[in-house]
Protein backbone atom coordinates (compact mmCIF):
# COMPACT_ATOMS: atom_id res chain seq x y z
CA UNK A 1 0.00 0.00 0.00
CA UNK A 2 1.18 3.49 -0.83
CA UNK A 3 1.57 5.95 2.05
CA UNK A 4 1.20 9.68 2.64
CA UNK A 5 2.06 11.98 5.54
CA UNK A 6 0.23 15.15 6.51
CA UNK A 7 2.14 17.78 8.48
CA UNK A 8 -0.52 20.21 9.64
CA UNK A 9 -2.64 21.50 12.50
CA UNK A 10 -5.44 19.61 14.20
CA UNK A 11 -9.06 20.74 13.75
CA UNK A 12 -11.13 19.80 16.79
CA UNK A 13 -14.33 19.91 14.72
CA UNK A 14 -12.91 17.45 12.18
CA UNK A 15 -13.57 19.36 8.99
CA UNK A 16 -10.12 20.67 8.15
CA UNK A 17 -6.50 20.12 9.16
CA UNK A 18 -5.12 16.66 9.83
CA UNK A 19 -8.58 15.21 10.38
CA UNK A 20 -9.68 16.20 6.88
CA UNK A 21 -6.31 15.13 5.49
CA UNK A 22 -6.49 11.64 6.98
CA UNK A 23 -10.07 11.13 5.80
CA UNK A 24 -9.17 12.34 2.32
CA UNK A 25 -6.00 10.28 2.00
CA UNK A 26 -7.84 7.18 3.19
CA UNK A 27 -10.69 7.74 0.73
CA UNK A 28 -8.15 8.20 -2.03
CA UNK A 29 -6.57 4.84 -1.41
CA UNK A 30 -3.39 5.41 0.60
CA UNK A 31 -2.29 4.79 4.18
CA UNK A 32 -2.38 8.14 6.00
CA UNK A 33 0.00 9.32 8.73
CA UNK A 34 0.32 12.63 10.55
CA UNK A 35 2.73 14.97 12.29
CA UNK A 36 0.80 17.61 14.22
CA UNK A 37 2.08 21.19 14.12
CA UNK A 38 -0.55 22.69 16.40
CA UNK A 39 -3.72 21.97 18.32
CA UNK A 40 -6.65 24.23 17.57
CA UNK A 41 -9.91 24.81 19.38
CA UNK A 42 -12.25 25.50 16.50
CA UNK A 43 -15.57 24.70 14.92
CA UNK A 44 -17.46 25.76 11.81
CA UNK A 45 -17.86 29.32 13.14
CA UNK A 46 -14.22 30.09 13.85
CA UNK A 47 -10.93 29.39 15.59
CA UNK A 48 -10.90 30.02 19.34
CA UNK A 49 -7.34 29.12 20.23
CA UNK A 50 -4.15 27.74 18.72
CA UNK A 51 -1.44 25.93 20.66
CA UNK A 52 1.67 25.08 18.64
CA UNK A 53 3.82 22.05 19.43
CA UNK A 54 7.51 22.54 20.19
CA UNK A 55 10.02 22.26 17.34
CA UNK A 56 11.67 19.28 19.03
CA UNK A 57 8.37 17.41 19.37
CA UNK A 58 7.56 18.05 15.71
CA UNK A 59 11.00 16.74 14.77
CA UNK A 60 10.37 13.59 16.82
CA UNK A 61 7.04 13.01 15.05
CA UNK A 62 8.55 13.37 11.58
CA UNK A 63 11.51 11.14 12.41
CA UNK A 64 9.26 8.50 13.95
CA UNK A 65 7.29 8.28 10.71
CA UNK A 66 10.22 8.27 8.29
CA UNK A 67 12.30 5.81 10.28
CA UNK A 68 9.53 3.22 10.19
CA UNK A 69 7.02 3.85 7.34
CA UNK A 70 8.50 6.12 4.70
CA UNK A 71 5.77 8.26 3.06
CA UNK A 72 5.40 8.23 -0.72
CA UNK A 73 4.12 11.82 -0.52
CA UNK A 74 4.01 14.59 2.08
CA UNK A 75 1.35 17.28 2.36
CA UNK A 76 2.11 20.39 4.45
CA UNK A 77 -0.74 22.49 5.77
CA UNK A 78 -1.01 24.95 8.65
CA UNK A 79 2.30 25.83 10.28
CA UNK A 80 1.87 28.68 12.75
CA UNK A 81 5.48 29.20 13.87
CA UNK A 82 8.68 29.92 11.92
CA UNK A 83 10.75 27.52 14.03
CA UNK A 84 8.39 24.71 13.04
CA UNK A 85 8.80 25.58 9.36
CA UNK A 86 12.57 25.32 9.80
CA UNK A 87 12.27 21.85 11.35
CA UNK A 88 9.98 20.62 8.57
CA UNK A 89 12.25 21.92 5.81
CA UNK A 90 15.39 20.49 7.42
CA UNK A 91 13.92 17.03 7.99
CA UNK A 92 12.36 16.76 4.53
CA UNK A 93 15.67 17.72 2.97
CA UNK A 94 17.40 15.17 5.20
CA UNK A 95 15.07 12.41 3.98
CA UNK A 96 15.26 13.63 0.35
CA UNK A 97 11.50 13.72 -0.07
CA UNK A 98 10.23 14.28 -3.62
CA UNK A 99 6.42 14.49 -3.58
CA UNK A 100 5.96 17.50 -1.31
CA UNK A 101 2.65 19.37 -1.58
CA UNK A 102 2.48 22.72 0.21
CA UNK A 103 -0.92 24.21 0.94
CA UNK A 104 0.18 27.75 1.91
CA UNK A 105 -2.56 28.31 4.49
CA UNK A 106 -2.82 31.88 5.72
CA UNK A 107 -6.45 32.34 6.77
CA UNK A 108 -9.17 29.82 7.62
CA UNK A 109 -12.50 29.64 5.79
CA UNK A 110 -14.09 31.43 8.77
CA UNK A 111 -11.58 34.29 8.42
CA UNK A 112 -9.21 33.47 11.30
CA UNK A 113 -5.49 34.11 10.79
CA UNK A 114 -3.66 30.79 11.10
CA UNK A 115 -0.03 31.71 10.46
CA UNK A 116 2.26 34.45 11.79
CA UNK A 117 4.04 36.78 9.38
CA UNK A 118 7.35 35.21 10.39
CA UNK A 119 6.03 31.70 9.73
CA UNK A 120 4.70 32.69 6.32
CA UNK A 121 8.02 34.30 5.42
CA UNK A 122 9.80 31.09 6.46
CA UNK A 123 7.37 29.02 4.41
CA UNK A 124 8.18 31.08 1.34
CA UNK A 125 11.92 30.87 1.94
CA UNK A 126 12.26 27.24 3.03
CA UNK A 127 9.27 25.14 1.98
CA UNK A 128 8.14 26.41 -1.40
CA UNK A 129 11.57 25.90 -3.01
CA UNK A 130 11.51 22.18 -2.09
CA UNK A 131 7.85 21.64 -3.00
CA UNK A 132 6.69 19.62 -5.98
CA UNK A 133 3.50 21.69 -5.93
CA UNK A 134 2.01 24.64 -4.07
CA UNK A 135 -1.79 25.02 -3.98
CA UNK A 136 -2.71 28.62 -3.09
CA UNK A 137 -6.24 29.98 -3.34
CA UNK A 138 -6.77 33.47 -4.75
CA UNK A 139 -6.00 35.44 -1.54
CA UNK A 140 -2.94 33.27 -0.86
CA UNK A 141 -1.75 33.62 -4.46
CA UNK A 142 -2.05 37.39 -4.12
CA UNK A 143 0.10 37.24 -0.97
CA UNK A 144 2.73 35.06 -2.62
CA UNK A 145 2.87 36.93 -5.92
CA UNK A 146 2.36 40.47 -4.63
CA UNK A 147 -0.26 40.91 -7.36
CA UNK A 148 -3.98 41.58 -7.49
CA UNK A 149 -5.92 38.80 -9.20
CA UNK A 150 -9.15 40.14 -10.74
CA UNK A 151 -9.69 37.50 -13.43
CA UNK A 152 -8.28 34.41 -15.15
CA UNK A 153 -5.52 36.42 -16.83
CA UNK A 154 -4.53 37.53 -13.36
CA UNK A 155 -4.51 33.91 -12.17
CA UNK A 156 -2.13 32.97 -14.98
CA UNK A 157 0.16 35.92 -14.31
CA UNK A 158 0.26 35.21 -10.57
CA UNK A 159 0.88 31.50 -11.09
CA UNK A 160 3.78 32.29 -13.41
CA UNK A 161 5.21 34.81 -10.94
CA UNK A 162 5.00 32.38 -8.00
CA UNK A 163 6.62 29.58 -10.00
CA UNK A 164 9.47 31.81 -11.11
CA UNK A 165 9.93 33.36 -7.66
CA UNK A 166 9.95 30.17 -5.59
CA UNK A 167 10.94 27.45 -8.05
CA UNK A 168 7.97 25.11 -7.68
CA UNK A 169 4.97 24.06 -9.73
CA UNK A 170 1.87 26.04 -8.71
CA UNK A 171 -1.85 25.31 -8.79
CA UNK A 172 -3.81 28.55 -8.32
CA UNK A 173 -7.37 27.73 -7.30
CA UNK A 174 -10.04 29.96 -8.76
CA UNK A 175 -12.93 29.36 -6.40
CA UNK A 176 -12.82 32.80 -4.73
CA UNK A 177 -15.22 34.60 -7.11
CA UNK A 178 -12.74 34.85 -9.96
CA UNK A 179 -14.38 32.10 -11.97
CA UNK A 180 -16.73 29.17 -11.62
CA UNK A 181 -14.26 26.65 -10.26
CA UNK A 182 -11.37 26.71 -12.72
CA UNK A 183 -7.83 26.17 -11.48
CA UNK A 184 -4.56 26.74 -13.31
CA UNK A 185 -1.42 24.62 -13.04
CA UNK A 186 1.77 26.47 -13.96
CA UNK A 187 4.81 24.25 -14.30
CA UNK A 188 8.53 24.83 -13.95
CA UNK A 189 9.02 24.21 -17.67
CA UNK A 190 6.79 27.19 -18.46
CA UNK A 191 3.77 25.19 -19.58
CA UNK A 192 0.37 25.72 -18.03
CA UNK A 193 -2.90 23.81 -17.94
CA UNK A 194 -6.44 24.81 -16.98
CA UNK A 195 -8.64 22.46 -14.99
CA UNK A 196 -12.23 23.43 -15.59
CA UNK A 197 -14.95 22.82 -13.06
CA UNK A 198 -18.47 23.86 -12.15
CA UNK A 199 -19.07 25.64 -8.87
CA UNK A 200 -21.15 23.54 -6.47
CA UNK A 201 -23.78 25.72 -4.81
CA UNK A 202 -22.85 24.67 -1.28
CA UNK A 203 -21.98 27.19 1.47
CA UNK A 204 -20.29 24.47 3.53
CA UNK A 205 -16.71 24.70 2.36
CA UNK A 206 -14.76 24.26 5.60
CA UNK A 207 -11.57 22.38 4.78
CA UNK A 208 -11.74 22.47 0.97
CA UNK A 209 -8.10 23.54 0.62
CA UNK A 210 -6.89 20.85 3.01
CA UNK A 211 -8.96 18.27 1.18
CA UNK A 212 -7.78 19.15 -2.31
CA UNK A 213 -4.08 19.21 -1.42
CA UNK A 214 -4.37 15.92 0.47
CA UNK A 215 -6.14 14.25 -2.44
CA UNK A 216 -3.40 15.45 -4.79
CA UNK A 217 -0.75 14.10 -2.41
CA UNK A 218 -2.51 10.73 -2.25
CA UNK A 219 -2.70 10.52 -6.03
CA UNK A 220 0.96 11.44 -6.46
CA UNK A 221 1.83 8.78 -3.88
CA UNK A 222 0.03 6.26 -6.08
CA UNK A 223 2.21 7.24 -9.03
CA UNK A 224 -0.18 9.38 -11.05
CA UNK A 225 1.20 12.24 -13.10
CA UNK A 226 0.65 15.70 -11.67
CA UNK A 227 -2.18 16.62 -14.09
CA UNK A 228 -3.88 13.28 -13.42
CA UNK A 229 -3.45 13.69 -9.67
CA UNK A 230 -5.01 17.15 -9.76
CA UNK A 231 -7.94 16.14 -11.97
CA UNK A 232 -8.82 13.16 -9.77
CA UNK A 233 -8.53 15.36 -6.68
CA UNK A 234 -10.91 17.89 -8.23
CA UNK A 235 -13.36 15.11 -9.08
CA UNK A 236 -13.20 13.86 -5.49
CA UNK A 237 -13.77 17.29 -3.95
CA UNK A 238 -16.68 17.94 -6.32
CA UNK A 239 -18.29 14.76 -5.04
CA UNK A 240 -17.64 15.70 -1.43
CA UNK A 241 -19.23 19.13 -1.96
CA UNK A 242 -22.06 17.73 -4.05
CA UNK A 243 -23.13 15.42 -1.23
CA UNK A 244 -24.45 18.60 0.48
CA UNK A 245 -23.59 17.62 4.04
CA UNK A 246 -24.96 20.10 6.59
CA UNK A 247 -23.24 20.18 9.98
CA UNK A 248 -22.64 23.04 12.38
CA UNK A 249 -23.79 26.65 12.51
CA UNK A 250 -21.14 28.16 10.25
CA UNK A 251 -19.31 27.08 7.10
CA UNK A 252 -19.62 23.35 7.63
CA UNK A 253 -17.36 20.50 6.47
CA UNK A 254 -17.44 18.53 3.26
CA UNK A 255 -18.72 14.97 3.22
CA UNK A 256 -15.31 13.32 2.87
CA UNK A 257 -16.93 9.89 3.14
CA UNK A 258 -19.48 10.41 0.36
CA UNK A 259 -18.19 7.38 -1.54
CA UNK A 260 -16.99 4.79 0.93
CA UNK A 261 -16.75 2.15 -1.80
CA UNK A 262 -14.81 4.64 -3.81
CA UNK A 263 -13.55 4.61 -7.37
CA UNK A 264 -10.97 7.12 -6.16
CA UNK A 265 -9.27 4.38 -4.14
CA UNK A 266 -8.40 2.37 -7.27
Amino acid sequence: MKTALTIAGSDSSGGAGIQADIKTMTMNGVYAMSAVTALTAQNTTGVRAVSAVTPEFLRQQIDAVFEDIRPDAVKIGMVSDAALVEVIAERLRHYEVENIIVDPVAISTSGSKLSSTEAYDALKKLLLPIAALATPNIPEAELLSGMTIPDEDGMLAAAKAITEKFGCNVLVKGGHSVNDANDILYRLNGSHYWFTGKRVDNPNTHGTGCTLSSAIAANLAKGLSMPEAIQRAKDYISGALGAMLVLGHGSGPLDHMFDLKSKFAD
